[in-house]
């Protein structure tokens, strides 16, 4: 099985919200804030039609996607990084953020920024963001990080 990236087009929303409902719903502590909040999931149409949501498929299906968000600094915000429960651990995030890094370069900007999930921290710190601290969120609290985007 190749893992193949692509930009998302606007018919894949429905199928990438799903993804991202049962990935949310995997981590047990979010469960109950997720299925009273429904509306908590989504991804706005603006992202793929800017080319701005990344999909990874295997063998034609998508197993996760990296959703970016151009600030009006210029700089890019990850707003949505989702890998189907089954594959997690198995490199498709790090290799949806790179990805993102590589659309966000492209958009001129020097940095990355993402406010990460709890569970997540360990994640975004592996993969070369640096913690800025502690920020609310919806549903409680979130770290803001950022990743310096050098070439290549």
């Amino acid at each position: 099985m190749t893992l193949r990236l692509r930009t998302a087009r606007l018919e894949d929303r429905d199928a990438l919200i799903e993804l991202q409902r049962r990935a949310s719903l995997a981590n047990p502590e979010d469960r109950e804030a997720i299925l009273a909040h429904p509306d908590a999931i989504d991804i706005p149409p603006g992202q793929f039609e800017a080319g701005n949501v990344l999909v990874a498929e295997l063998d034609g299906a998508a197993v996760g996607f990296a959703a970016l968000f151009i600030r009006p600094d210029r700089q890019a915000e990850l707003d949505g990084l989702f890998v189907e429960p089954t594959h997690w651990k198995a490199g498709i995030g790090r290799t949806l953020v790179r990805a993102a890094e590589e659309r966000a370069r492209e958009h001129g900007a020097d940095s990355l920024h993402v406010i990460g999930h709890p569970n997540a921290n360990g994640f975004y710190s592996h993969v070369g963001f640096a913690a800025l601290g502690e920020i609310p969120t919806r549903f409680g609290p979130g770290r803001r990080f950022v990743r310096t985007l050098t070439e290549g």
